[in-house]
This record gives C-alpha cells, sequence and structure tokens, in this order.
C-alpha cells in the first residue's frame, strides 16, 4: 500500500485552528503546496471543515483540515463553530494561528484550553508576521498556565516565511503518534498459515475486499507470514485439504458461527472487528460493555454507530443483521438507531448501550474520544465483533489469543 492509499484512519490528522481571518486558509495552503483553501480578506471564507488527503514530506501521509473561525458569530456562526469542537476528537497535531498584529485573544485562549483538556499536541503560529513593525517581536504567552512549552513561530503566509520550519515542528510533533499495537502482525509468527474468512454476498462490496481485510492480509506479510483467503462456504472443505492446520482463523464476524462450528477448537480464532478494536483502543472496553446486552429491557434504546458511511444493502450488518441478532438473543423489543460517519452524537445518556463498528475509517484518537464519550455518562459501549461473538455463546473463544481478556471474563470486572 503506497502513502497516497493510505487509509485516512491510518493518517496523522492535523487541524488548523483559530479565529477569522488570521489566515488559517492561506498558511494551510503554504504547507500543502495546493491552492486546497479558498482565502480571501473577508473573514469567514472558510464555512465547513476542508479535508486534503496527502502525503505532506518529511511526515508521510497525513490530513490536512482547515477550520472555520472559531470566533464565527449568529446562528451559522454558532454551527460551524460546533463542527470545528468536532474536529478537536480526531486530531492528533494542532496549529493554533494567531495573528501577528492583533496578538492572543479570547478565542485562542479558549483553543488552547481545549487542546490542552484533550490532551492535543499544538504549535502556536504567529501568521501576518511581515506586518510587524517591531520585526522579531515575540509574541508574549496567553497567561501562566501555558507558558511551559512555549515557543511560537513567526510565519508569513504572505511571504511564504518560515513554512519549512513549520513543517518541521509538526512533523517532530506527529512522531509522538505513533500506534501501541500492530492489527495483526504481533499475534502471529514468520512462516505462520493463517485462513481469514471472507464472505461474498449482497452486502460486500463489488470487486474489492473491505479496508480491515485488506489491512490484515498487508498486515500478515509484513510479519512474515502466509494468509489464505476463503469464504465461508468453502471453509470446511478447504481445512479438510490442508493437511497441517492453519496456525489462526480471522472471520468476518458475521458468520462468527458458522466458522466457529468447523475451526478445530485448538486452532486460534477471531475476527477482523475484534483485532480492529484492539487496534483501535477499545478492545478491553468492549469486552466489558458487552454485558449490558443481557439485562437489557423491552423499550430500552440501542446506538448502532458506524465511523464511515456506505450505501445500505438488503442485509446491513449495522441496520439489520445486529438488530436481528439482538432480538433473537434478547426476545425484547429494543429501540434502535443508528449513526454513521461524522454523526456520532455526543449526548448518549438516553441509551442504554453503544454497539460501533470497528472503526476502520477513524483514527485512534476519535474512537478513544467515542469511547470515553460513552463511559463519561456511564453508557456501555461494545463492538460489532464482541456483541455477535457474545450473543452466538463465542466469547471467549474468539479473544482466547487475548491472555489478559480472558482473565478480565473470569473476574468478572
Amino acid at each position: 500500500m503506497g502513502m497516497n492509499d493510505t487509509p485516512s484512519g491510518e493518517r496523522v490528522h492535523i487541524g488548523f485552528f483559530g479565529r477569522r481571518n488570521v489566515g488559517k486558509s492561506s498558511l494551510v495552503n503554504c504547507v500543502t503546496g495546493q491552492a486546497l483553501s479558498v482565502v480571501s480578506d473577508i473573514g469567514g471564507t472558510t464555512t465547513d471543515p476542508v479535508y486534503k488527503s496527502m502525503e505532506l514530506l518529511p511526515m508521510g501521509p497525513v490530513v490536512i483540515i482547515d477550520t472555520p473561525g472559531f470566533d464565527d458569530e449568529g446562528s451559522l456562526g454558532e454551527l460551524r463553530v460546533e463542527k470545528t469542537r468536532q474536529i478537536l476528537h480526531k486530531t492528533d497535531v494542532a496549529v493554533l494561528v494567531v495573528d501577528a498584529v492583533e496578538g492572543i485573544c479570547g478565542c485562542d485562549r479558549q483553543l488552547l484550553q481545549l487542546f490542552r483538556e484533550k490532551g492535543i499536541s499544538y504549535i502556536v503560529a504567529v501568521n501576518k508576521s511581515d506586518l510587524l513593525t517591531e520585526p522579531g517581536r515575540v509574541i508574549v504567552p496567553p497567561d501562566e498556565v501555558f507558558q511551559e512549552g512555549w515557543n511560537p513561530i513567526c510565519v508569513s503566509a504572505l511571504r511564504k516565511e518560515h513554512i519549512e520550519e513549520l513543517k518541521e515542528r509538526i512533523a517532530s510533533l506527529s512522531a509522538g503518534e505513533e500506534r501501541s499495537c500492530r492489527l495483526v502482525a504481533d499475534l502471529v509468527k514468520p512462516l505462520d498459515l493463517v485462513v481469514l474468512v471472507v464472505p461474498i454476498d449482497s452486502a460486500a462490496p463489488k470487486g474489492r475486499l473491505i479496508l480491515p481485510q485488506q489491512q490484515t492480509i498487508r498486515d500478515i506479510l509484513e510479519a512474515g507470514a502466509s494468509s489464505l483467503v476463503v469464504r465461508e462456504s468453502e471453509l470446511a472443505d478447504i481445512l479438510q485439504k490442508m493437511g497441517p492446520r492453519p496456525d489462526m482463523v480471522i472471520t468476518d464476524s458475521q458468520v462468527f458461527e458458522e466458522v466457529a462450528a468447523v475451526v478445530p477448537i485448538e486452532v486460534p480464532l477471531t475476527s477482523f472487528s475484534i483485532l480492529m478494536a484492539r487496534y483501535k483502543g477499545l478492545l478491553s472496553t468492549a469486552v466489558q460493555g458487552v454485558r449490558a446486552i443481557d439485562s437489557l429491557q423491552d423499550g430500552d434504546k440501542i446506538l448502532i454507530a458506524e465511523g464511515c458511511t456506505h450505501h445500505r444493502q438488503c442485509d446491513d450488518i449495522g441496520t439489520v443483521k445486529i438488530p436481528r441478532f439482538l432480538k433473537q438473543y434478547t426476545g425484547k423489543k429494543l429501540r434502535i438507531e443508528t449513526s454513521s460517519g461524522m454523526e456520532f452524537p455526543e449526548d448518549l445518556s438516553s441509551y442504554g448501550l453503544v454497539i460501533h463498528c470497528g472503526g476502520c475509517m477513524l483514527n485512534e484518537r476519535e474512537v478513544r474520544w467515542r469511547m470515553h464519550c460513552a463511559l463519561a455518562q456511564d453508557v456501555p459501549i461494545t463492538n460489532y465483533g464482541i456483541a455477535i461473538a457474545h450473543m452466538k455463546g463465542i466469547l471467549r473463544r474468539s479473544i482466547g489469543i487475548f491472555p489478559d481478556l480472558i482473565k478480565l471474563l473470569k473476574e468478572g470486572k
């Protein structure tokens, strides 16, 4: 997979923030080397977040986000500010753009506080430095709370001054955004054989594999192991013909039950969704949250959340299959609501449970924010693979490759 093909969920997300007319869009265009955003002397030109996936040297694959002014006014302005707040949930590195002439304002202080609260690494870029009457004047920190690490960089988008230095600063911060684990490579050894079960049905994308399947194949190859991709309908025959048993089987969660029935019990079995939950930092919480399914009552409201938007098929997993599994397992009359893409609601207090997809299209920071959003409101959250494995009676087996999670189940924590 080349850098241009890197999924957005695997890219460092760099957000440019600030008030209106400080030159955020001009600076974004300088950093990217492209006319990515419309620029104008009129404040509020950027009305919606602008995204650009690109390779930004020396960082590699990134997503650049240009945001509306954080001081926008009126009813529409409030909506734009709210969109900017939502961008913070997925921002790995923030660039606060400040006007060199006007200096720090209350809006900038508010953004700095949000960066700190959310643990976002940030850089202060003092734009329009070419207009300073005292060249080299250093803008003072807004107050004592921000003095630690205060090191603004003066730039000029108009004259394209100090842009490379700004990029180097961004790169040094983004270098700390390494993942804590691999998708599957740390679970297999060189020369291992991993069987991947991929259903090809009405809900499968035409002519391609879905992203978690592609990423799993790539990670297995990088580990020096081999993968064999089969449909669930041929799995039993393939296992018989193989001779030596595979070292692991990874399946689409939708056919967990059928696959578990034919894979020998001594062969480790898990799903793409479960591996993705671990990769995005949700797995332990998902295992604990899945117990809530057993206590659901008539009238309880369930949120089924997906990180991407796609055309719904007749047997869609989020809107059709999981609701059907819930009805069969609980026997209760549940109220099912769904969300997709950026629509994840911040107020989850009315839900009895959140069931989230693997999150392959979301970066780790946003998945963790959604998880913490639920936990802060005492709403249990789990994910597709864990929920399906639990309802099919194979949860313990599906997480058997993670001893810490088995211990968690035994202790009932």
